[in-house]
């Protein structure tokens, strides 16, 4: 059974990886949001904002949160985890910083936006490529997991 996650990272910095990771579908995402509608979203005031994010969240089993070189910067992404908390939503998160942009960089190892005994996943290899195939056959049992140990919680 596929589940149902809401991805939240810095849209400007981390949409290109976001979306390799999004395709991977081996887990059910919201649907990638385009520039245009986050553009829209993002001029609106805080309220809106908030409401637009509570309602992509609301029927989501998990959140996992993409930590890139800024991710635990973003007012947010902060939103977005304290939200799912509220929510009783399970958390994990996954390190996207060696997989490459649009341009074939990768970028520098980001702050931990979580706190500790959230499950996050990390590569060990180097190579984007490496690195996507890691991510594809772990994120899965990631989310699985943070599932089981929030209904235990």
């Amino acid at each position: 059974m596929k589940r149902k996650v809401f991805f939240s990272f810095h849209f400007d910095k981390d949409s290109w990886r976001a979306g390799q990771i999004r395709n991977i579908g081996a887990i059910e995402s919201d649907k990638p949001v385009n520039g245009n509608i986050w553009e829209e979203v993002k001029e609106k005031d805080d309220n809106t904002i908030k409401k637009w994010i509570d309602s992509n969240l609301s029927d989501k089993s998990c959140l996992v949160v993409l930590i890139g070189e800024e991710t635990s910067e973003r007012k947010w992404v902060r939103y977005e985890i304290k939200r799912a908390f509220e929510l009783g939503k399970a958390v994990c998160g996954i390190y996207i910083h060696r997989l490459e942009d649009a341009n074939g960089k990768q970028s520098a190892r980001g702050e931990n936006p979580l706190v500790s005994n959230i499950p996050v996943f990390d590569s060990d290899y180097l190579s984007s490529s490496y690195v996507y195939d890691d991510i594809k056959n772990n994120i899965a049992d990631l989310v699985e997991k943070a599932i089981k140990e929030n209904d235990s919680n």
